[in-house]
């Protein structure tokens, strides 16, 4: 299951640069997330995403 943003995301972009599978991209809004692309950082201890994301907007879908 993938990672979504929510509509509290506050636009910042500090998360875009920091998906490893280039998942993240920006939306009229807010950023989305592609669900076909995001691996939710698979074998890592948390999500890149997750971990620079200011608004605490990004959450499992």
């Amino acid at each position: 299951m993938a990672l979504y943003i929510t509509e509290e995301c506050t636009y910042c972009g500090a998360c875009e640069p920091e998906c490893p599978t280039q998942a993240i991209s920006a939306g009229d809004d807010i950023y989305i997330i592609d669900p076909n692309t995001c691996d939710e950082c698979a074998g890592q201890s948390e999500q890149a995403c997750v971990a620079v994301c200011p608004a605490e907007c990004i959450v499992q879908g």
